[in-house]
This record gives C-alpha cells, sequence and structure tokens, in this order.
C-alpha cells in the first residue's frame, strides 16, 4: 500500500505539469530596425517563461495600420513616437503600459570601400552621389527614419539641393539594404542599422539635435488581454534588456 502511494505521489507533479494549459503565443509587432535585439528579447523571455514570442517586422506606419484594421498583435513596439499616438488616440493601445524602450543615433552610410567620411555639407554629398546616385531613405512622409532624415537634411540646408534626389524605401533596413547592395552610394539610416550591416560604413553622423529625438514607444494593444503581455513587457523594462539594448548599439532613454 505504501510502495503504490510513493508512485502515485511522484507522478502527480507530471501530471499537473501535462495538464497545465500551455501559454498563448505573445505577438509583437515591433519597429523593422529592432529585429536583432528583439529577436534575442524573444528567445531569452521564452526561455524564462515558457511563452513564445512571435515578432513581424516592418515600418511603424504598416503595423500602425495593420493594428487599426484589427490585426492580431498583443505588443507593438513604434521607431517614433507619432505612430504610438496615433494608435493611443484611436484607442488602440494602452496608455498606461506605454514606455520608451530605447533610443538611437542617426547616420549617413556608404558602401564599404567607397567613400571616406564626409562632411555634411552640399559639395561633398553632391560629389559623393555623383551624376546619376540616389540618397537612399525611408520614406519621407509617414516612416519614422524617413521622417528623421528629412529634418536632418533640411537641419543642414541640405533638403532642397537632394529631395529629387532620394530613393525611398518602405523601411529603413530596404534603404539600408539598397546601399549594401551597391545600388546607392549613400544611405541615412540608424545607427544601430550599421552595425549590423558589414557592406556599409558610417561616413557621417547627424547631432542629436538636427531632428527629434529618435525613441521607441513600446505599449500593449488595447485589443488584447492584458495579462498575455503583461510579464513580457516587464522583462522589457528589466536590467537583463538593458544590457542586451546596449550591446546592440542603441540607447537608454
Amino acid at each position: 500500500m505504501k510502495r503504490w502511494w510513493l508512485l502515485v505521489c511522484l507522478a502527480l507533479p507530471a501530471l499537473a505539469q501535462a495538464s497545465a494549459p500551455a501559454r498563448e503565443d505573445l505577438r509583437v509587432f515591433a519597429a523593422a530596425s529592432l529585429q536583432e535585439v528583439m529577436d534575442e528579447a524573444g528567445r531569452l523571455w521564452q526561455v524564462r517563461s515558457g511563452q513564445r514570442v512571435r515578432i513581424s517586422y516592418a515600418g511603424s506606419a504598416a503595423l500602425a495600420r495593420q493594428i487599426e484594421r484589427g490585426a492580431p498583435a498583443d505588443v507593438f513596439v513604434s521607431a517614433d513616437q507619432a505612430w504610438m499616438d496615433y494608435l493611443e488616440a484611436r484607442d488602440q493601445v494602452d496608455p498606461a503600459s506605454r514606455f520608451d524602450l530605447a533610443a538611437n543615433a542617426l547616420v549617413l552610410v556608404a558602401p564599404r570601400g567607397t567613400a571616406g567620411p564626409l562632411a555634411l555639407e552640399p559639395a561633398a554629398l553632391e560629389a559623393a552621389l555623383g551624376p546619376r546616385g540616389r540618397l537612399a531613405v525611408a520614406e519621407t512622409g509617414n516612416v519614422p527614419a524617413g521622417r528623421y532624415a528629412r529634418q536632418a537634411l533640411v537641419s543642414h540646408g541640405l533638403w532642397a539641393g537632394l529631395a529629387h534626389r532620394l530613393a525611398e524605401a518602405d523601411s529603413v533596413r530596404t534603404a539600408l539594404a539598397f546601399v549594401a547592395r551597391g545600388e546607392a552610394p549613400l544611405g541615412i539610416v540608424y545607427a544601430t542599422d550599421a552595425q549590423v550591416e558589414p557592406r556599409v560604413v558610417v561616413v557621417a553622423r547627424f547631432p542629436a539635435g538636427s531632428h527629434a529625438p529618435v525613441r521607441y514607444p513600446a505599449a500593449r494593444v488595447q485589443a488584447s488581454a492584458s495579462g498575455r503581455s503583461a510579464g513580457f513587457l516587464g522583462y522589457l523594462q528589466g536590467r537583463e534588456m538593458r544590457g542586451c539594448l546596449e550591446a546592440h548599439g542603441f540607447q537608454i532613454p
């Protein structure tokens, strides 16, 4: 009798674990420039919690509009405040859950081996572009990296001369690819993008005051149950995540 009871007691924890419902996957919509660091955060969180994180990357404008149209997402991480404000004004994200995850800087890049340091002035950029070259940027009307790029060019008196020579892309990573493949002699991207692409080199850095601060706000999508994302959002604000962000070249706001 005692032996039978001992076997039952030993089996109970395994039975309880087997019968416990699996945690629902967490669906995250994140700006394309966050891919490497968010992939790492998702892996680390899954190890800690057992909850799988599924991340979709694109330009913040495209992601915000998908959320507005009802796309299934639990967490949104934007590359600027404007698109998070857009969703908050439409009651699509929970303002109480909102916080700034990271900060970044804006740089000018060229294909590796084709250019050295450049002055941010018209003659230098015109010479580097050549007679037919285009400046690769994210779409300047809606995509955050493109908006920052336009502000920086205006600030340096470069916009009027270069506006007709832009190669605009759907995201900053697409603009980066144009330069990495040699399809554009210059491009404006985030400092962290340049860090992950060995085929480009930074030839100039835009001063922080030349454009709005690059911030990445994160928040829970209002249609998602708070219990599904609360743990992950808390993790994103913790010490381990701060170390991960810094290792990938991001700044802590």
